[in-house]
């Protein structure tokens, strides 16, 4: 019997000896994933470490440049009215109170008590005062300083007008850790972060907790950030909840910490932390904040400010005073009761702020777009020498030369007399514009580019070039005065209709606005009326090359059409070169570029610009004397003479009237001892109005006038020009009373040789003898 032989071992391993066969393989393959994880991670490490010190080592801000208003200087003899004065205060964020803190004012009747905040400006700092002061008959009387450095002329802290943004529309006022109050540093540490100076960039058991809170919640509702993670969110990273994004928050906070000092990061947030938002601005960092919301430095904050301050970081939105008071004051008191149980404050202190109200200004101190023709045209001025980009980044200071008080009575003016011309109908068309300068510096006080002067788009102050009609008689009239051995402003010129016929046989023949003919009339009359064919004829006469060469040595620096037609006005010009022009007028043919801005400084004060008077004599002293005489007539007896049911009678004003066929355009043209003032009116559409420049743009000038203090116009006769009595009619010199007589002024040697006698009136003369001893 054959015998079995015993079954073989099966080649089957045992599960044991094989497990142990495949341990090599499986660490071989986790320790090479874990490198390659490691090299990845510090690969992506570097790259996170380039990215926070790029931006560190960097500028970490763009800073926006602020524009301000002109100062405005106290002093005893300063015209200002009371009502001016409040609107400036208000206009630079002062409160109303008892005018002892800084940033506050009283008022009694025309009795202010002032507390400045003082400010650095290029020529040094104006140091703090409290000022009082008693405005009567528009003029500052019984100025004194109450307390601080003692000075007869001091000046306010200039209001912010407007700004110049980076894209993103971040605005801030940076300020050093050292500025910064210890309160407010001690409250945001213990509310925000309270082992921001022990932790290295994250807080585990802060964010473990927080995690643990999220997963019972199944979303998350609780952050564990420290504040160096919240600063790393806001500058290098986006808002969504996602576990990359956390990751990278943390990576980045421990290479910060690694890399730069606490304070350096805490100065940091305080910048960057956004606390607001105004219109398309948003409000960053605690320095902005506390002017925005309470009108004063951080230096000046109470606890009760500071706490609301720190309660907004949690949610700028939720919490915003003005609109959610009661959240706001819920939780500024959770934040003074934590500030007392940790220790900062005492009990006493914590209640006595809690039963204080939130203190916050109704509005902002300063809000966009409050004058945007006005900055529109700074805008253009700082092109000429600063890159957009600097403008928008460096935190420039520019100091223009707006006068609030004056931008006012402008806006007011031409808000008031539009709304009077469109009584009745429901044409709303019309539209306005101003300009105001300084009439012996040049430098623009005011700028309206339209009806609605909040409305930020098309400025016809600076982009409406419109034809300029009977404004451009003053600068013919000129040309022929630099002729005095043949016009004075008693030669007669014919008031008949005429024709030219050009070469293509097209006729052009002008006529008076009226379209009656007055034979011959003196010159000063043709000028004083705006009577048409007496200019054109003039014009002619002097040659229309000539009167185009006046006009560019007065400013214009667009191409002029050489026709007949230009001698009525048809070249077309905007508000401001019209205002440029009558500039040179108004300083006797010394011609002022006009100018918006003063200076400009770095961030910290220093000087960077300068921008002064310039001076370039462009016509002769004595010929623009003649031409400011018929200007003032103008004003007395023609076409401008109803401005006087404005402005007092005793305002002595020199001007001239503008009207376009159909009444298209209406303008005004004219200036007092102080100031220059240049109104259009008239419709974007170019369509037909009844107005003429005496029905539309000058009762708009004359309620601007009337609204502010000033002095009349009262020129120095210059050398070479002497007055004499003069028989118009009769071209003659003439005794002082006698019939017709009328003081004109002449450039030495032109007058008339002949002279005519009125002996017959020795009553008169008796009269006019006893009336010069009083006089």
């Amino acid at each position: 019997m054959k015998k079995t032989s015993p079954p073989k071992k099966s080649a089957k391993k045992k599960p044991g000896k094989g497990g142990s066969a495949k341990r090599p393989w499986f660490w071989r393959l986790f320790w090479r994933v874990s490198l390659i994880g490691l090299v990845l991670l510090a690969g992506w490490m570097v790259y996170l470490d380039a990215v926070v010190t790029s931006r560190f080592e960097g500028r970490r801000f763009e800073v926006p440049s602020r524009v301000y208003a002109r100062p405005l200087e106290l002093y005893n003899g300063a015209s200002l009215s009371s009502g001016d004065l409040q609107r400036e205060l208000e206009l630079s964020g002062f409160r109303q109170g008892d005018g002892t803190k800084p940033g506050t004012y009283s008022r009694n009747g025309g009795h202010f008590v002032i507390s400045s905040r003082g400010f650095l400006f290029a020529d040094g700092p104006e140091p703090r005062r409290r000022l009082a002061l008693t405005i009567y008959g528009d003029q500052v009387q019984d100025f004194r300083v109450l307390s601080g450095d003692n000075s007869p002329i001091v000046r306010l802290e200039p209001a912010q007008i407007g700004g110049i943004y980076p894209a993103h529309k971040e605005d801030r006022v940076l300020v050093q850790l050292d500025q910064v109050p210890e309160l407010l540093k001690e409250a945001l540490l213990t509310i925000e972060d309270r082992g921001f100076y022990d932790h290295f960039g994250v807080a585990p058991l802060s964010i473990a907790r927080a995690m643990l809170v999220n997963i019972q919640a199944g979303e998350v509702v609780q952050g564990g950030s420290t504040l160096t993670q919240q600063l790393v969110k806001n500058f290098f990273l986006t808002r969504e909840q996602t576990l990359v994004r956390k990751g990278n928050e943390a990576l980045m906070s421990i290479l910060l910490e690694l890399h730069y000092e606490k304070d350096d990061i805490l100065e940091t947030y305080l910048n960057e932390v956004y606390l607001g938002q105004a219109g398309t601005r948003s409000i960053h960092g605690f320095g902005l904040a506390s002017q925005f919301y309470f009108g004063e430095s951080m230096r000046d904050l109470r606890l009760h400010q500071v706490a609301l301050l720190v309660a907004m970081v949690k949610g700028p939105s939720y919490y915003n005073p003005r609109r959610h008071p009661e959240r706001a004051t819920g939780r500024r008191n959770l934040v003074i009761d934590v500030m007392a149980e940790a220790g900062i404050v005492s009990q006493s202190e914590a209640s006595q702020a809690k039963a204080l109200p939130l203190g916050v200004s109704e509005r902002p101190s300063y809000s966009e777009n409050r004058y945007p023709a006005y900055i529109d045209l700074v805008r253009r001025h700082l092109a000429r020498d600063y890159k957009e980009e600097d403008l928008q980044s460096e935190g420039l200071r520019i100091f223009t030369t707006l006068n609030p008080g004056i931008q006012n009575a402008a806006e007011f003016a031409v808000k008031d007399m539009l709304s009077r011309m469109d009584s009745g109908s429901d044409d709303t068309s019309l539209e306005s514009a101003m300009v105001v300068t300084s009439r012996d510096s040049g430098e623009v006080l005011a700028m309206v580019g339209g009806r609605d002067p909040r409305f930020a788009g098309f400025n016809r102050a600076v982009d409406a070039q419109r034809p300029i009609g009977s404004l451009i008689k003053p600068f013919i009239y000129l040309t022929a005065m630099q002729n005095p051995e043949r016009y004075t402003l008693i030669t007669p010129v014919e008031d008949k209709r005429f024709s030219l016929v050009f070469e293509d046989d097209r006729r052009w023949e002008p006529e008076n606005y009226d379209r009656k003919e007055r034979g011959e009339v003196p010159l000063h009359e043709a000028l004083s009326r705006s009577y048409n064919l007496p200019t054109v004829r003039v014009g002619l006469d002097v040659g229309v090359d000539a009167v185009a060469e006046t006009l560019q040595a007065f400013g214009v620096t667009s191409p002029i059409s050489r026709y007949p037609s230009m001698l009525l006005g048809s070249v077309s010009m905007t508000p401001v070169t019209v205002a440029q022009m009558y500039q040179g007028l108004a300083t006797s043919g010394f011609n002022t570029p006009l100018r918006t801005i003063r200076q400009v400084t770095g961030p910290d004060g220093e000087a960077l610009s300068r921008y002064s008077l310039e001076v370039d004599q462009v016509a002769d002293p004595a010929a623009v004397h003649l031409v400011q005489y018929a200007m003032q007539e103008t004003m007395q007896e023609g076409t401008g003479r109803s401005a006087y049911r404005f402005v007092p009678q005793q305002l002595t004003l020199a001007g001239k009237t503008g009207t376009t066929d159909d009444g298209r355009d209406s303008w005004f043209a004219g200036f007092s001892g102080d100031l220059l003032a240049v109104t259009w009116v008239g419709r974007d559409d170019n369509g037909p109005t009844s107005l003429t420049g005496a029905t539309g743009a000058l009762p708009v000038w004359a309620r601007f006038m009337a609204q502010v203090p000033q002095h009349g116009f009262s020129p120095v006769v210059p050398d070479g020009v002497d007055y004499h009595w003069v028989n118009a009619q009769r071209q003659a010199l003439t005794d002082e009373y006698c019939d017709n007589a009328r003081l004109v002024p002449f450039m030495a040697g032109s007058e008339p040789e002949q002279r005519v006698s009125c002996s017959g009136r020795l009553e008169r003369r008796i009269r006019g003898w006893f009336e010069g001893l009083f006089q």
